[in-house]
């Protein structure tokens, strides 16, 4: 990294825009950056951390963005800074302006504008600069990315606080462990002690809550096997209580197992004595089936012999039917031959009944005969059913006539009365148009007045009131003016006294052996004392507060009187000399008069869309009236002739129709007359068929009755049996020949006779006995299925205990590993003899590093007497690896670095300072750092070291690098040639560069 330009404006203490060529100065390797004590050296530092991180090193952090504006700046102008360098090969420029309260462009007070940031990239190739970016994120990134450091490795590394150093070098193990954490960002190693806490505790719950639930089952096993088994008096986490915990489940097991085969020996014999009682109980319910069998069919041999006489009955009657079954066909087709002779009877005299008397007594064919002269006569009547329809279509077409006749009349009626009027009515319209077109002119011509009239009004209104203010802010103005003077002239003599006494204000910081902040020096012999009235940089900057309040009170006064006057001369030329009484007066009228023209003219529209519609209306119906006309005479002739036609057709249906009234009614009257004879000739010939059949069927019926042996048809009809009866009979027929031989086959057993000669059984005795076995089986199948159900619970935890002992082995084993792991990382574990933490002793070998590369250079400033070394020896009772001691070469001794005099206190912290410089440069990936500051602490050096620790530093010019010395020691002013002096006055500091380029 190179710094090209700096340029900052109204920054810190610089009221205006101040430059820094850094190039001009880099040119002499070594360049000097002094001034007065507050002129602001290390503000130009503030100003280069500032552009790069948008932050500022250290305490000074507090109270970003605002208060790094300078207080000597004008109100309008801006705090930026802008910074030009190279980095990683590329020429950029940052550019940052903190957020302020600037003046409102608009009346008075403050407004605050936001922080804005820029981010510039030199293009070579096309010689221009480009934009990367405005994002206050994305620029901070990027110079984090590019730099490969944070802001406080950068402050650390080429900002080099002397004083920060010389802490660092004096530090204990834990304050140097938070400075080294910073800088080498080794809390990774932090984060991986604390994941490593965790793990433990989380493996550790795991291991407890894995022994809490065996020592659960153990509990459910004891209750399983009760007195059997006693549980460990064990806690979760306690060694050995999975063994326990098994042991105990085997004896508990082997006890279930012997307790289960006693019970199935019981079961065994128990079920062996149920057989035998089962078996004698089966043979006495044989012996009482076969008894009661026997006896069940001896009394139904006696039912059997009491119903013979009904058999043979049944048998006859079987019999009979069986005969007249040959006679059943010719019954059947006599009773239908009857039964179709009455149906065709009824019909023909119901027929019959419908005709006239003089065809009551007619056959069949002169009934067929009458039926085909109504026919024919009916065929006649179509021409005449024609004219009628016709005839109702002229006295319709005669009917819309007279309707449209009358509607026409009402419609020339209310035409001729609407007519009448128009003419009245069009020039009423007419004179409302005119009326409502000159009070639109009217308004139109006012409108044009009216904008100017309220305009004057207005500006008369602010023209009286601002007259008013400018008096009054005449006065404050004044009064805010002299009293800015006072505060100032006072200001200015607190300055002028401080400036008198201020040897004795910096003497009463002096204290002996620490250098003074002016030359340098440790000795103090004769400090200046304060006299009465001296006057403290507290009281001087209370009166610089008020004086630069008094004046900001002063400028708003003044930006105020100047407003109201611009607004008062603007309200004049626009108002003239007129009273406002009369403007308002005048406006007022105006107004009045353009409402009334207004809202006269706003009619006008709709005034000539009545008269449009009125003149539309009068067209539409002055043709209605010739159109009713034209319909009226043709009218009149078509009626004429549907009159004619009506006549003729009247005329020919009268003599068709003859009493009936209309060819429909003597249609209907033929049709039904027609239909009746037709009708009653079908019955007539249906009536004689059926009696011939009739009596074909009687003969035959006769026929078949004598050769089946039967004296009469009835005699065969009554013979008959319907099926229901003839299945009923039949069946009690094979009932009782089945029972008979069913009754014969039980009676010719040899085992029913023989039990039945046997004494009775006692069935009740069996039961009972069959009935105890049963329950002893059952009580001794219960102690088993409990010896069994106990045994398999038992397997069963065991087993889930087996499983879990064999899960819990792994997460025991994490837990013993991450342990060890988690107490060696944190330094309390015996194996850890230093008691040296994971994070410790990174930064103790980061330390190392660094310690090597500073006593390269403070060998050469102690012209070879100091050497630096790490030490990770413990101090008291604390933990060790962070030690730093130093080794002095005159005595050969090592000791702690707090013994170094100023001085080499001074040079071994720079060497520190240089030395970290190169091991956080390598750390952040090897970043080139050109430009190195290094920041006061040279006034506690002799001439001696002076020249070795400047030799040191000229020698960084061997790599190109510049490095900057902040000092306001005078005699490196003589030393340093390439010089940035900061030059400090009333109106702000500022910069000037001598001996550079």
């Amino acid at each position: 990294m190179r710094l090209h330009r700096l340029d900052l404006t109204a920054f810190g203490p610089f009221g205006g825009t101040q430059g820094v060529d850094f190039d001009a100065l880099s040119a002499a390797g070594l360049f000097l950056l002094h001034g007065p004590t507050g002129a602001g050296k290390t503000s130009v530092l503030d100003a280069v951390c500032y552009a790069l991180y948008g932050a500022v090193p250290g305490a000074r952090q507090s109270g970003q963005g605002i208060t790094l504006r300078s207080d000597h700046a004008a109100p309008g102008t801006r705090t930026s800074v802008t910074l030009d360098l190279t980095v990683a090969g590329r020429r950029l420029e940052i550019t940052r302006q903190p957020p302020w309260e600037r003046p409102k462009k608009r009346g008075t007070g403050t407004t605050l504008d936001k922080a804005q940031s820029r981010l510039r990239e030199y293009d070579a190739v096309a010689g221009a600069w480009k934009d990367l970016s405005r994002s206050h994120q994305e620029i901070g990134e990027e110079v984090t990315q590019l730099l490969g450091m944070s802001r406080e490795q950068f402050c650390q590394v080429v900002l080099l606080p002397q004083g920060d150093f010389a802490a660092f070098l004096r530090a204990d193990a834990e304050k140097r462990g938070r400075l080294l954490g910073k800088l080498f960002d080794t809390h990774r190693f932090a984060e991986v002690e604390k994941r490593l806490a965790e793990r433990r505790r989380a493996t550790e719950a795991g291991v407890r809550a894995g022994d809490a639930a065996l020592l659960a089952d153990a509990h459910r096993m004891q209750q399983a096997a009760g007195d059997a088994m006693a549980p460990p008096e064990l806690q979760p986490g306690d060694p050995g209580l999975a063994e326990a915990v098994l042991s105990a489940a085997a004896v508990a097991r082997s006890a279930a197992r012997e307790q289960l085969t006693v019970a199935e020996c019981g079961l065994t014999a128990a079920e062996s004595a149920q057989h035998a009682a089962d078996r004698a109980l089966a043979d006495v319910r044989e012996l009482v089936r076969l008894q009661r069998r026997f006896a069940e069919a001896r009394e139904r041999a006696r039912r059997l012999d009491e119903r013979s006489g009904e058999q043979r009955e049944a048998l006859a009657r079987l019999e009979r039917s069986r005969k007249a079954e040959a006679v059943a066909p010719a019954l059947e087709l006599r009773e239908a031959a009857d039964a179709e002779h009455r149906r065709a009877a009824t019909a023909e005299a119901r027929a019959r009944a419908q005709l006239p008397d003089t065809l009551v007594d007619a056959g069949a064919a002169g009934l067929a005969a009458a039926a085909r002269r109504a026919a024919e006569e009916l065929g006649g009547l179509e021409s005449a059913r024609r004219a009628e329809q016709r005839l109702a279509e002229l006295t319709g077409e005669r009917a819309d006539l007279d309707r449209q006749e009358r509607a026409d009349e009402d419609v020339l009626a209310e035409t001729e009365t609407w007519l009448a009027g128009w003419e009245t009515a069009r020039a009423a319209l007419q004179e409302r148009i005119d009326a409502a077109q000159d009070a639109a002119a009217l308004a139109e011509q006012l409108a044009v007045r009216r904008d100017p009239a309220r305009q004057r009004l207005t500006a008369a209104r602010l023209r009286d009131q601002l007259a008013g203010d400018t008096g009054a802010a005449q006065r404050r103005a004044l009064a805010s003016g002299e009293a800015a003077l006072a505060a100032r002239a006072h200001w200015l003599d607190l300055k002028e006294q401080r400036l008198t006494g201020i040897a004795a204000e910096l003497a009463a910081h002096l204290k002996d052996g620490e250098p003074c902040a002016v030359c340098g020096a440790t000795a103090h012999p004769a400090p200046a004392r304060k006299v009465a009235g001296h006057v403290d940089r507290a009281a001087e900057e209370q009166a610089l507060a008020a004086y630069q309040r008094a004046e900001e009170r002063h400028a708003e006064d003044e930006q105020r009187l100047g407003t109201v006057r611009e607004a008062l001369a603007a309200a004049t030329a626009e108002a003239g000399d007129a009273p406002t009484d009369r403007l308002a007066a005048e406006a007022d009228e105006l107004e009045h008069a353009y409402t009334r023209a207004r809202r006269d003219g706003s009619a006008l529209h709709a005034l000539r869309e009545e008269l449009r519609a009125a003149e539309d209306e009068h067209a539409r119906r002055t043709a209605a009236r010739q159109q009713a006309a034209l319909r009226t005479a043709s009218r009149a002739a078509h009626r004429d002739a549907l009159d004619r036609q009506k006549a003729v057709l009247e005329e020919e249906l009268a003599r068709v129709t003859g009493g009936s009234g209309s060819v429909a009614a003597r249609a209907a009257h033929l049709e039904r007359r027609a239909a009746l004879l037709t009708d009653a000739a079908d019955a007539a010939r249906t009536a004689e068929d059926t009696a011939q059949r009739l009596k074909d069927a009687d003969a035959r019926l006769a026929d078949a009755a004598y050769r089946a042996g039967f004296d009469t048809p009835r005699a065969a009809a009554d013979a008959l049996l319907d099926d229901a009866v003839h299945r009923e009979l039949q069946r009690r027929l094979d009932d009782w020949q089945t029972e008979q031989a069913a009754v014969r086959a039980v009676l010719a057993e040899a085992d029913t006779v023989a039990a039945a000669a046997r004494p009775a059984a006692d069935l009740t005795a069996a039961e009972d006995a069959a009935a105890t076995a049963a329950r002893r089986v059952r009580e001794a199948a219960s102690t088993r299925d409990a010896a069994a159900r106990r045994g398999a619970e038992l397997d069963r935890l065991s087993a889930r205990a087996a499983t879990a002992v064999r899960r819990l082995a792994p997460l025991r084993g994490e837990y013993d590993r991450v342990a060890r792991l988690a107490a060696l990382a944190a330094g309390t574990s015996a194996d850890n003899e230093r008691r040296m933490r994971l994070e410790s002793y990174v930064l103790a070998a980061r330390l190392e590093q660094v310690a090597a590369a500073a006593t390269v250079r403070l060998t050469r400033m102690s012209s070879g007497r100091y050497t630096l070394v790490h030490s990770d020896d413990r101090t008291g009772r604390g933990r060790s690896g962070l030690g730093l001691h130093v080794v002095d070469a005159w005595t050969g001794r090592e000791r702690d670095t707090a013994t170094l005099s100023g001085g080499e206190t001074f040079f071994a912290s720079l060497a520190l300072a240089l030395g970290l410089a190169d091991v956080v440069t390598d750390e952040a990936g090897g970043v080139r750092l050109d430009t190195l500051f290094i920041d006061e602490g040279f006034g506690s050096l002799d001439d001696q070291t002076l020249d070795e620790v400047l030799d040191v530093l000229d020698a960084l010019r061997e790599r190109d690098r510049s490095v900057g010395i902040v000092s306001h020691v005078a005699d490196l002013r003589r030393r340093v040639h390439a010089q940035l002096e900061v030059v400090k006055g009333r109106s702000g500091s500022t910069l000037r560069q001598r001996g550079a380029g």
